[in-house]
Parts: structure tokens; C-alpha cells; sequence
């Protein structure tokens, strides 16, 4: 099993979002999808209400939320 990066997945670019961690090649904030986990929306849920998400994606978004908490970006 190869190790998740979650640069692989998530981008920052001024003109998407105002510059807010985006998934690459799209507009969904990492930030809604951390809310939405937060809130009890379930990983399946997830997927289903938002196309562009993967499991993998998810899990980016998760590896992202620790790095900016211990300061390891």
C-alpha cells in the first residue's frame, strides 16, 4: 500500500476560492469538507453529495488538517 500524500490532492491558488486549500481541479473547499465530517456526515455521504470526492480525498483532507495543526506544511 503506497503512503497517501496530501499534496497529491489538494492545491491553493489565489484566483480558486480566494486562495482556501481547494481538492486539485475543482472548487471544493477542504475546509467545507472538514465541516461536513465534523457535523456526523458520514465518509459515504460525502462521496455521494459531492462527485468530485474520493475516499482518498477525504483522508487528504484529514493528512492537510494535521499539518497545518502541528506546522509540518
Amino acid at each position: 500500500m503506497s503512503t497517501l500524500r496530501w499534496e497529491d490532492h489538494i492545491e491553493e491558488r489565489k484566483e480558486v476560492m480566494l486562495g482556501k486549500p481547494v481538492f486539485r481541479g475543482t472548487r471544493l473547499t477542504v475546509e467545507l469538507v472538514l465541516e461536513e465530517l465534523g457535523s456526523g456526515m458520514t465518509p459515504q455521504e460525502l462521496v455521494q453529495q459531492y462527485p468530485a470526492l474520493t475516499p482518498e480525498r477525504i483522508r487528504a483532507a484529514m493528512l492537510f488538517a494535521h499539518a497545518v495543526l502541528t506546522s509540518t506544511i
